[in-house]
């Protein structure tokens, strides 16, 4: 960027990860704009910021809602006279992940929020970026999205390797118009999105991988690093377990 960014958009703010990076960007002095379907959610989260009202924005907002995505997008702008950084975290997964168990409605949901969700919201904060010639866009992925995984399930597998194309084509496509694009593949992180593993994932093991406030410092680590360098692709991952 060629100043210091000012202005951040989170979706998917209202917990977990969204709900971290949101806390970090708040501490670091920017305005935050906290998108997500569940308003109590959202203010819940604009309550843990510690900032002037004026500097976050609660934002309800389905991000598979083009439309409303679109009226969103207008507020936010009109609000903070621009958007520096947008970081496209609202994700979901389903109970019954297995492809012999895998319904039509299902996979249709994560492909609509893992995947046209980043795009709709990129779609409409966009042309803003490149009229400036300035913005970071961060995709929060997962490994999922990197290396298919049974685990994750092949819905979720397709719509984050969707999500992570997404983002590197953005980074490939608007890279001379100052836009950087970072895709972070995070490993488990400790969020309420393991609440839909068919299998209960055990407090040790909880205790032991990725916190949101990880995934936080990495976005954090992109928003401060100086415009000249750009990031195409981060891997984070638990120190417990192994990546080759």
């Amino acid at each position: 960027m060629s100043r210091k960014p000012e202005t951040a958009v989170v979706t998917g703010a209202g917990s977990g990860i969204g709900r971290g990076v949101a806390e970090a960007l708040a501490a670091l002095g920017l305005k935050v704009a906290l998108v997500g379907r569940d308003r109590s959610k959202l203010e819940a989260t604009k309550g843990l910021l510690n900032v002037a009202d004026d500097r976050a924005l609660v934002v309800p907002c389905d991000v598979t809602d083009r439309e409303a995505v679109a009226k969103a997008a207008a507020e936010i702008e009109k609000a903070f006279g621009r958007i520096d950084v947008l970081v496209c975290n609202a994700g979901t997964n389903v109970r019954n992940r297995g492809l012999d168990v895998l319904t039509p409605e299902d996979w249709d949901a994560m492909l609509a929020t893992n995947l046209t969700g980043p795009f709709n919201v990129l779609r409409a904060i966009l042309p803003g970026m490149r009229e400036r010639k300035d913005g970071l866009v961060i995709q929060i992925c997962s490994l999922s999205g990197l290396r298919a995984s049974t685990l994750g399930g092949a819905g979720y597998s397709a719509s984050k390797f969707g999500q992570a194309a997404l983002g590197l084509c953005l980074g490939r496509e608007a890279r001379e118009e100052g836009i950087r694009s970072t895709v972070i593949y995070p490993g488990e992180v400790n969020t309420p999105i393991l609440d839909a593993r068919p299998v209960k994932v055990p407090d040790a093991r909880k205790a032991a991988i990725l916190q949101p406030e990880d995934v936080a410092a990495a976005v954090k680590f992109l928003v401060e690093l100086n415009p000249r360098a750009r990031v195409p692709e981060l891997v984070l991952t638990p120190t417990v377990d192994d990546f080759c």
